[in-house]
């Protein structure tokens, strides 16, 4: 990601994957990479989950930069990185006002009033697998995220760890996160603080509750999980369907649907 930063004279990124992926703390370590620091003068990380339409959005922008409020902040935001060079925007959580159906093409209207501004970097997380149209991002796409390896995920738990636990415990704890970076950082930090035996036992009866020990997407896996079923695009029938794919062993193939 930091090579396509710095290759481009503007990238423009949507860095995408499913719940508990750890977008947003990817889109956190581009953002304080010491290359950016040196690229960006300016640079704002703003998660945009309050939002729901395009004119709320620009509004919270705004806030961020310091503008004054007003009734719609669309084009005095694109003024604003007009005047700032160069910069570097950070959009978290974009899909809560790019999801709905009814602004959808407002949003990606302001989205590619924004990538107009040529020397304003632009960088946006969703939760899903779809980039807005109407913004010509940046070659090569960046792959919606996936679990880490095996190996990735052993290294991740014992740097977060620093202890000295048997692999065949390591191994069986990670089996029960399916490699989610969330899960893996989660669980990692509860075997350092119960031991990895504890941890197994609880596991076996509470699972995901387990996990969940805060109350907002990046400490509680339920909340992580459950937030993009909630999308105005998830159906009670889509729904349904999922509850009967979640009951099979290995789900369901792309082929098979």
């Amino acid at each position: 990601v930091i090579m396509t930063m710095l290759n481009q004279q503007s990238p423009r990124l949507a860095i995408l994957g499913g719940g508990g992926m750890s977008k947003t703390s990817l889109a956190k370590a581009v953002l304080h990479h010491p290359e950016t620091l040196i690229r960006f003068e300016h640079r704002f990380f703003i998660s945009a989950e309050s939002v729901t339409n395009s004119i709320d959005l620009a509004a919270l922008i705004g806030l961020h930069v310091g503008l004054k409020p007003g009734k719609d902040l669309t084009r005095s935001v694109v003024q604003y990185f007009v005047r700032k060079a160069p910069c570097l925007l950070v959009l978290d959580n974009l899909e809560t006002a790019w999801e709905p159906i009814q602004d959808r093409g407002g949003v990606e209207e302001f989205l590619a009033l924004l990538t107009d501004v040529e020397h304003l970097a632009l960088i946006i997380k969703i939760c899903g697998a779809e980039r807005p149209a109407k913004v010509q991002w940046t070659h090569p796409f960046l792959l919606p995220l996936q679990p880490l390896s095996d190996e990735a995920a052993q290294e991740t738990f014992l740097d977060i760890t620093d202890s000295a636990y048997g692999v065949e415990d390591i191994n069986q704890l990670l089996q029960l996160t399916d490699n989610m970076p969330l899960a893996v950082d989660l669980i990692a930090h509860l075997a350092d603080y119960k031991g990895p035996a504890n941890v197994l036992a609880r596991l076996e009866t509470e699972r995901t509750s387990l996990l969940s020990v805060g109350h907002d997407r990046k400490s509680n896996l339920g909340v992580s999980i459950s937030l993009p079923l909630s999308s105005p695009r998830i159906t009670s029938n889509s729904q349904k369907l999922l509850s009967l794919l979640s009951i099979l062993p290995n789900g369901l193939s792309d082929a098979e649907l």
